[in-house]
């Protein structure tokens, strides 16, 4: 590609995450917009959990028997002439770790929020990554079709509880049963829930945001609430300001329901125009390396093995930072220096997967992987080497000790645990002395879906014992004596053969600070 048509074609891209706790709607709200870029001709809403109609974004079989979105997927999509790339994360809380990591290979985040519940626990969380990057927040209020909280305090919620400013850019007008439109203050109208008798869908609203009189909605107590709403939010509300919305400090927000599919194009019009462009991405030496950057470079963020349970394969997901991908290049891994021919790529749609071509800046591709990647891994071409700020790792709570059930299958046993691990679907750390295998997770279902998936995948059955929740602490190799580990404080070593203790609770951390004042412990994030 020319430079120009680089640069255009970078400008087209929309890569963002959608984050929520579990159930707001997110699978829905993915539907919805997969629907609006002609991706999917029916939207399989998640009601049916029982009938064979899944929604497309759930896809491994576990997801399927649980209806919870447990890996992260990518979904691709043409819309008003831009090319959105959506990461689906898991709302599940137990998943977080995979969610974070995606929240590192994104440039814009939606936030989809219950109206009826306000902001769960597991969205507090995740936000507080997003704040971190500093990169634009959308935020979604859903399920308007049932009886909600005020939005008033929906939006004061967002500043108490996160930090950042709420700006309305629509207006719910009645809710539940009583649900009559939307009062929209950007366009200028009003959006009816149900079409009127004229077959309308929108009415105009006049200069002073008014309805035309003879409108039978006029005179709807309805509206003249809602009026008074607007004033109060034109008046003592947040000023809307591009500026802030960039930085992550304000969030603009869109009311609707993902399952009646009201309010959710008029969300994805403004989303697309406001969003950014993919940027500049910080690396390690400390430089910034633009997107139109002519030598393709990208980096890791996640790994997933069995995608397709009839062939057994494994892909590294890419997000390109600079550059343009072409199928068959020539790339070297910066942690090796290895060269690697890329010619088995993927684009994403869930279930179907086409082969990409070529892919810009902004964009996520797959690269089957033969086991030559790791997560936070960067590849470039070219002969400046380009190395990726380095993922954050998350220290794990939840700890079992795990053994093959069959001896005689021990083959099977190391190849899965190797590839799940290497996955980052769970830590592994083996104890200092005996080498047991030792698995640490963020939450408890992580250690469900590696059971399984050790089962089905590898027909490896394992056994496993919890050893319950621990605090784990990396010690420096140069301190280390292992007289100081006891029952209370277990010592095991990582993937990368650095010793650390697993201390039982904090009190017993704080015995071994007291008995030890000059041994340095360390935390991951």
């Amino acid at each position: 590609m020319k430079p120009q048509e680089l640069k255009a074609a970078v400008d087209k891209r929309r890569t963002f995450a959608i984050i929520s706790h579990p159930d707001a709607g997110k699978t829905t709200i993915t539907e919805q917009l997969l629907l609006f870029g002609g991706v999917i001709r029916e939207a399989g809403t998640v009601k049916g959990r029982k009938s064979s109609h899944f929604a497309k974004s759930d896809w491994m079989a576990i997801e399927k028997q649980r209806g919870i979105s447990v890996t992260s997927s990518v979904l691709q999509f043409q819309y008003a002439g831009k090319q959105i790339n959506i990461l689906d994360t898991p709302g599940h809380e137990d998943f977080s770790e995979d969610t974070y990591r995606t929240l590192m290979a994104v440039d814009a985040a939606v936030m989809v929020i219950d109206s009826a519940k306000g902001i769960e626990a597991q969205t507090k969380k995740l936000f507080k990554v997003v704040k971190q990057r500093g990169i634009p927040i959308f935020t979604f209020m859903n399920k308007l079709d049932r009886d909600g909280r005020e939005p008033l305090d929906l939006i004061a919620e967002l500043e108490d509880l996160l930090g950042i400013e709420g700006y309305a850019m629509n207006w719910p007008m009645g809710m539940g049963k009583g649900l009559a439109g939307l009062y929209d203050r950007v366009d200028h109208r009003i959006e009816l829930y149900r079409e009127n008798e004229a077959g309308e869908k929108y009415l105009p609203l006049d200069q002073d945001g008014k309805l035309d009189p003879s409108e039978p909605l006029a005179n709807d107590s309805i509206y003249t609430d809602t009026l008074d709403s607007i004033e109060l939010l034109n008046d003592a509300g947040n000023q809307f300001d591009l500026k802030k919305v960039m930085t992550g400090d304000q969030t603009p927000v869109f009311f609707g329901s993902a399952l009646t599919n009201f309010g959710v194009e008029t969300f994805l019009k403004h989303f697309v125009e406001m969003a950014p462009a993919p940027g500049p991405h910080k690396l390690q030496d400390g430089r910034e390396i633009s997107p139109t950057d002519p030598n393709f470079s990208g980096f890791v963020f996640k790994i997933q093995a069995n995608m397709n349970p009839n062939h057994r394969d494994r892909i590294a997901f890419v997000r390109i930072g600079a550059g343009e991908f072409e199928r068959g290049m020539d790339v070297t891994l910066a942690r090796t220096g290895k060269v690697l021919r890329l010619n088995n790529s993927t684009e994403f749609m869930a279930d179907t997967r086409e082969q990409v071509q070529t892919a810009v800046a902004g964009d996520i591709v797959g690269l089957y992987d033969t086991g030559n990647f790791q997560i936070g891994d960067s590849i470039y071409a070219g002969k400046d080497p380009v190395e990726y700020e380095k993922l954050p790792q998350f220290t794990p709570e939840l700890f079992m000790r795990v053994t093959p059930k069959n001896v005689m299958k021990q083959k099977s046993f190391h190849k899965g645990m190797q590839q799940l691990v290497q996955e980052g679907a769970v830590q592994l750390y083996r104890t200092y002395t005996t080498n047991d295998y030792i698995l640490g997770a963020v939450g408890q279902l992580q250690f469900e879906v590696f059971k399984f998936r050790m089962q089905n995948e590898y027909n490896s059955e394992v056994v496993m014992t919890p050893i319950g929740s621990r605090v784990a602490r990396w010690i420096d190799p140069d301190q280390l004596d292992e007289k100081m580990s006891s029952s209370r404080n277990l010592l095991v070593k990582d993937s990368q053969g650095l010793p650390l203790f697993l201390f039982e609770n904090q009190y017993a951390e704080r015995w071994f600070a007291d008995k030890y004042p000059d041994v340095k412990l360390t935390a991951k994030l």
